[in-house]
């Protein structure tokens, strides 16, 4: 059995603007609502994990309706949602006692942004000593600029993020390539 780990697919994370303009692969939601519709068949845990900004600006402050989860992934009563005020899903939270307490090992995660909290989220689970899932398509992020206002695209920072964990933090694969070792 494994645990599927939903990193903050907010409403927040609709307004691209805000976040840099571009986003790469447009279809992550919905891959990752494919991706919980398969776990819940199976009868498998979902745990689902809210980002509540404390950026006075963040679309994801909790009194905001961006920090609302999106709904074509809404948790359902059985699923706990544990809300975070950083980009890992492990700290302040109870994830971690709760997955040991479950004997929970094996964890597939998604969610936004790849190389953000969906980063931070998959290596901290590495560190803890689980066995990492990620699945590419059902993660996305957006352009950034850093200090000196050099542009990087959203797909380059996605692709690096993914290079990244690859093989030391996690298994990757795409939602049909997962679906298939079932």
């Amino acid at each position: 059995m494994r645990t599927l780990l939903l990193i903050d697919i907010q409403q927040g994370f609709e307004d691209i603007a805000y976040w840099g303009g571009n986003r790469n692969n447009p279809d992550a939601e919905t891959k990752a609502a494919e991706l919980l519709a398969l776990f819940r068949e199976r009868g498998w845990p979902v745990y689902h994990i809210q980002h509540c900004s404390t950026n006075p600006e963040s679309p994801l402050r909790p009194d905001f309706k961006g920090n609302a989860i999106q709904e074509v992934v809404k948790p359902i009563a059985s699923e706990p949602v544990y809300t975070k005020t950083v980009n890992s899903a492990f700290i302040g939270t109870p994830l971690e006692e709760a997955l040991n307490k479950s004997g929970q090992k094996q964890v597939v995660m998604a969610g936004l942004t790849t190389d953000h909290c969906v980063s931070t989220s998959v290596r901290m689970a590495a560190n803890l000593g689980f066995e990492v899932t990620l699945i590419e398509d059902a993660t996305a992020t957006f352009d950034k600029t850093d200090r000196n206002g050099k542009h990087y695209d959203a797909q380059l920072l996605h692709e690096t993020a993914i290079a990244s964990l690859d093989g030391e933090f996690a298994q990757i694969q795409t939602l049909d390539e997962f679906k298939s070792t079932l």
